[in-house]
Formats: structure tokens, sequence, C-alpha cells
């Protein structure tokens, strides 16, 4: 933390779990989190600092492990996420030196999803909020949700779109047969990335941002494969009978991606040619991912000392106001 030649290193995607929340998610959802790493999730002292320090990690941003407040109810949904967000940053105060935080916001609650994340940047001093996969069953771009979008953009805060576990029928249909051998194909192998990569096609084709002009997403995991495939997605939708508007033109100027997950030369190199350097930041995905493995990553990629410092740290103090 004191090195003054080291570059500030900050990890924007690294994951905590509240049990009090835990408790409330469906017996599915349940069980995905207090899985093999529900201790280290648990763990918001001694085990996380001394694997930060291990790795180099100077703040960690926490936001809450899939499927967080998205499967609650909406009657209860914005007083949950409010005692979650509250107990947040009792542990940010803790330590406030190496933790900041994206807020759970109670989307079944639209508008009191909007007020939430109000609250919690004005009056607790979060980064943004963060949203995990559909909203019982709902995909984000829907009319309804655009509340949250709306107050997102008056805050000047990004909204960091998560992945959860696929819609039961998706599962149904396209991993069932291969579930029982491969269970992580529903989540990093390969079912996250379908879902949040869904996610933000939507919202770039809803109309979002030509409503919400300023408007910041923030997507994990190198964007989900999108960088790779943002000519042949602008190309198709460029052809006669498609809506007139550029794809890759909303994306590059309304997303943000991190590393979160994805430690390779190849996606990262892609990512900053359609992108730019500017707009990746650092992330781990701890305790799902080692932070050193991230770090030590980062010390060989094949880009300048500027642009990595950039990446590792100087692009979220812009970003996030850090």
């Amino acid at each position: 933390m004191n090195d003054k030649t080291k570059p500030l290193v900050i990890a924007i995607e690294e994951h905590y779990a509240d049990p009090e929340l835990v408790k409330l998610l469906p017996d599915d959802a349940r069980a995905g989190v207090l899985g093999p790493l529900a201790k280290r999730l648990e763990d918001v002292g001694e085990l996380r600092l001394k694997e930060m320090d291990e790795g180099g990690i100077d703040i960690q941003i926490l936001s809450h492990g899939a499927p967080a407040t998205q499967r609650l109810d909406p009657g209860s949904a914005t007083a949950v996420a409010q005692q979650v967000n509250d107990r947040l940053y009792r542990i940010i105060q803790t330590n406030p030196q190496r933790f900041a935080g994206f807020a759970a916001l109670p989307t079944p609650d639209p508008r009191g999803a909007a007020d939430e994340l109000e609250r919690c940047v004005n009056k607790l001093g979060f980064k943004g909020g963060m949203v995990h996969g559909l909203t019982n069953g709902r995909f984000l771009d829907e009319k309804q949700f655009w509340p949250i979008f709306e107050r997102a953009q008056a805050l000047d805060v990004p909204i960091y779109i998560h992945p959860a576990k696929p819609d039961a029928q998706v599962i149904e249909r396209y991993y069932k047969d291969y579930v029982k051998d491969y269970p992580y194909l529903l989540s990093a192998g390969w079912g996250f990335t379908v879902e949040a990569g869904t996610q933000c096609i939507r919202l770039v084709l809803s109309g979002l941002f030509e409503t919400y002009p300023k408007l910041k997403i923030i997507v994990g995991h190198m964007g989900e494969g999108l960088p790779f495939l943002l000519w042949r997605i602008d190309a198709a939708l460029s052809r006669p009978g498609n809506k007139a508007g550029s794809f890759r033109k909303q994306f590059c100027e309304h997303f943000y991606i991190t590393t979160s997950g994805n430690f390779s030369d190849p996606a990262l190199l892609c990512s900053v040619m359609e992108l730019g350097v500017d707009r990746i930041m650092f992330a781990v995905d701890w305790p799902f991912v080692s932070n050193k493995d991230g770090t030590d990553w980062m010390k060989t990629v094949p880009l300048s000392e500027e642009d990595r410092v950039k990446i590792l740290g100087g692009n979220a103090q812009r970003l996030l106001r850090m």
C-alpha cells in the first residue's frame, strides 16, 4: 500500500456474501452461494486482506455474489436491500482505505431500486450499483426498469451488469445434458457469458442510450465475449431490414469492461483494439479466481507501462471518482 513506485491496483469485481440475504434466496440460488467457497465469500476481514496483500491488491470494490437481490419478492426487496447495503457500509468502514462498494439493487421494485441507488451513492459513498442476471425472469431492457438507469445517469455512476444462473427454460433446452458432468457450464464455462451478453445486447437495441445518452454500463469477464463479436454484430444489424443505428458505436460509447476471471492476452488486446484502453479496468473475481493470478498476469501483458497503469487502477479512479 505504501510503495510509491507501485501503481495503484483497484480490483472492481470482488464478491462477498451477506449471510442474512443468503437465507432469503430460493433453494437453487442459495445452493450456489453456499458451495465450497461459502466461507471465503463471507470473509470480509483477515483472510480477504491477507490474500489482497499477497496478490498486491490495494483496494477491492465489494459486490454481493449472484443472484443477490434479483430473485426477491417485490414487496420485500427494497427493505432487504437497504439492510444488506447498510451492512456492507459497515464492512467498508472497518477498513475504508482498502474497501469500497457497489450497491445491491432491489430490481424487483424498480423505483425502490432507483431510490436505493441514490441513497447508497449520496449517503453511503458507494461507487454505483450491480445487478445480477434476470430479475425474476425479466430482462433489464424492459421499460419498467428504466427508472434505475435514469437515476444512475443523474447521479453519474455506473451500473455493473453481472451474470447469474441462466433461466430455467434455457437450462432445460440448452444445457441439461451436460450439467451433471460439467456443472460450471451454467456459470463461467458458458452460461454466464450468454446471460450477461444477451442483457447487454438488449440494452443497446432497446433505445436506452438514446434516452439516457450519458449512462455508463460496466460488464465483466472481458466484456462477456462482446468485444470479439462487435464487428460481426454491427455488420449483421446494419443489413437491410434492420432498424437504422450503429450497435458498435453505441457499445463503445457506453460500456466499460473489466478483466474479471479472464486473464487472456488475446482477449485483452482484442478489447483494447475495439474499445480503447481507457474503457478497460482490472478485476479479479475473488474468491472464484486468485488475486495473484490476476496481478501476475498484468505484469506481463503486452502493453505499455502507461496503459498497464490505467487498467490496474487509473481508469477505475476516474470512472468511480476515487
